[in-house]
């Protein structure tokens, strides 16, 4: 088993695999303990050659491996690749080109919910994996044979399997299914994060303008914290703890200290001055200025037999065409639409999600479409 740890074998082996018009990609990292992914370990197959390389040794540059990862001329294959291109991106400073993810494939091409590295192997290959090796500790050296052929795995059965959801794609035209896909997937905005947005992330359910101001100010500099100390942004403060704070607003340490379950160290230390900091901070923002709150959802009432009938003709849509139903539409996209809101913004109006589903719903929606049983054929006509 090859296993590089010197720039010098690194750029022979990226040399090498740039005659190939695909090679597989896979990354073994870590995140429990930082705010960024560490990387611990890259697999790279291809239809005549895989390698482990190990980004933990001393000797080596990643340089040659960042340039392979933006030659045009050979399609870089993941497996649920979000995580692993983050990464590559944060490292880099680059997006992979071009890419394509099976996990996408196989979930337009009739693989079920997930479509997970496990299930398309035994799906696809008849191979069942070996899993001893799932929950390693990936940053400690040395690894052994079995960690490394465990990892080897995720790239070289994914050539065959890569092979098999290409012509298939091509087989069923949906290739340009998973291009729009991968377009989001393989887009920078995709892996920026803006502190401001970061309370987004944080489940509520105020409609205050003040209060989610507020929440937008403490998570932005808790958000910031984290990057700088590249520490998990829960380790500091949890998402429960800003949104009490939030609510209490307070404008001293010794305000901030009487919150229930908030820790006498974080209160006192370093930590809650920097909260009074930002509350101050935010008494300053003009009420022009506040986040405009979320409209108020009125309940579905008359649209309720709608959304239903929605969901209904998705799930008959996703039977047929083998498409995985929340990848066509979600809950919301659904509400939405079944009450006329954001049509413009609506995924289902878009590209093949139209083509399959928002054309359909738009009918269903004018009172255009009927939903049949037909006992002969054993389905429901459209």
């Amino acid at each position: 088993m090859k296993v590089i740890t010197e720039t010098a074998d690194l750029q022979a082996g990226c040399e090498s695999w740039s005659r190939y018009d695909f090679i597989t990609v896979d990354l073994e990292f870590l995140r429990e303990h930082t705010y960024y992914s560490k990387l611990c370990l890259i697999q790279i197959g291809s239809p005549g050659e895989c390698a482990i390389i190990d980004p933990l040794a001393e000797n080596l540059s990643l340089a040659p491996f960042f340039e392979l990862m933006q030659n045009p001329k050979v399609t870089k294959v993941f497996h649920s690749g979000r995580q692993d291109i983050e990464i590559i991106y944060n490292l880099s400073g680059k997006i992979p080109v071009p890419v394509f993810d099976t996990q996408i494939a196989g979930m337009v091409t009739g693989y079920g919910e997930s479509a997970s590295y496990d299930s398309l192997v035994k799906s696809i290959l008849n191979i069942s994996l070996d899993k001893s090796s799932r929950l390693s500790d990936w940053s400690l050296r040395p690894l052994n044979e079995t960690q490394l052929e465990y990892a080897l795995a995720d790239v070289t059965h994914l050539v065959h399997i890569y092979e098999h959801l290409r012509q298939k794609l091509k087989d069923l035209k949906r290739e340009h299914w998973a291009d729009e896909e991968i377009a989001v997937l393989t887009s920078p905005e995709t892996y920026e994060v803006k502190p401001e947005n970061a309370w987004m992330r944080i489940r509520h359910r105020s409609h205050s303008a003040r209060y989610l101001t507020l929440l937008r100010e403490l998570a932005a500099w808790r958000e910031r914290r984290s990057q700088i100390k590249n520490t998990p942004r829960q380790s500091y403060i949890k998402d429960e703890m800003l949104l009490t704070i939030a609510s209490m607003c307070p404008h001293t340490q010794e305000e901030l200290a009487r919150i229930h379950n908030l820790r006498k160290d974080i209160a006192g230390g370093r930590l809650g001055k920097e909260i009074i900091e930002v509350i101050k901070k935010f008494e300053t923002i003009p009420e022009n200025k506040y986040v405009t709150p979320p409209p108020y959802k009125t309940p579905a009432g008359s649209n309720s037999a709608l959304l239903e009938l929605l969901k209904l003709l998705l799930k008959i849509i996703s039977q047929q065409e083998g498409v995985v139903a929340r990848l066509i539409a979600s809950d919301e996209d659904l509400k939405n639409f079944s009450t006329f809101e954001n049509d413009d913004d609506n995924p289902i109006l878009k590209g093949w999600r139209r083509e399959i589903f928002g054309q359909k719903a738009t009918e269903l929606r004018n009172g255009k479409l009927s939903l049949r049983y037909n006992p002969k054929t054993r389905r429901i006509d459209l």
